[in-house]
């Protein structure tokens, strides 16, 4: 069997990114190619993605075989539930986490001018985008808040040298689109949520 199509099958199957240690764990120990085959194989599986609606993508925990973003429109109509929307307010604060981090939330409430509500911290913990870092040695010690690897996992980065400049991604937050958080086995569609306009 070629190797190509084991690694395509594996990645089409675990439904989430797998990195090259869980890739070469796929095989016993005298079958298992060496990190350069690896390489030439997922290499080879990206060309042949070329031109077709499937992407190989290597995000901060892996690769993964994602649909092309340009596809979502007609995809997201595959899914009934409709996937929450997230207020202004949150995604002013994720921004700020990912573009200043490590950042407390007392510096998001200076940079916002306004305070920063405790479910929007919450929710963003709770959805594995931030993570308490550590703690500011300043007087009550506040919580300093960071982006995590699901967060790249999700906007499709492999690191946060990724990210666009900040203004282009405050102008993707305002252009009007459908999130996608709903997503096939074999398949992810990342995109970033639009703001909610009444929170």
């Amino acid at each position: 069997m070629e190797l190509k199509h084991i690694i395509e099958a594996a990645l089409l199957a675990a439904g989430r990114p797998l990195s090259q240690a869980e890739l070469l764990g796929l095989f016993g120990e005298l079958e298992q190619p060496g990190p350069e085959a690896l390489q030439a194989a997922l290499a080879a599986l990206a060309e042949d993605c070329q031109g077709r609606p499937v992407e190989l993508k290597q995000v901060a925990t892996g690769y993964r075989l994602q649909v092309r973003a340009a596809f979502s429109p007609w995809l997201s109509r595959l899914f009934e539930e409709r996937p929450a929307r997230y207020s202004r307010a949150l995604l002013e604060t994720l921004a700020i986490i990912a573009y200043r981090q490590p950042v407390t939330r007392g510096e998001i409430e200076d940079i916002r001018g306004v305070a920063v509500n405790t479910g929007i911290v919450r929710t963003l913990l709770d959805r594995n985008w931030v993570q308490t870092v550590g703690h500011k040695e300043v007087p009550g010690r506040p919580a300093l808040l960071a982006t995590t690897r699901h967060f790249l996992d999700y906007f499709g980065l492999k690191s946060l040298s990724e990210l666009p400049p900040l203004q282009a991604f405050i102008d993707r937050l305002d252009s009007p689109q459908e999130p996608n958080e709903q997503e096939p086995s074999h398949a992810h569609i990342p995109t970033i949520p639009t703001a909610a306009p009444d929170a």
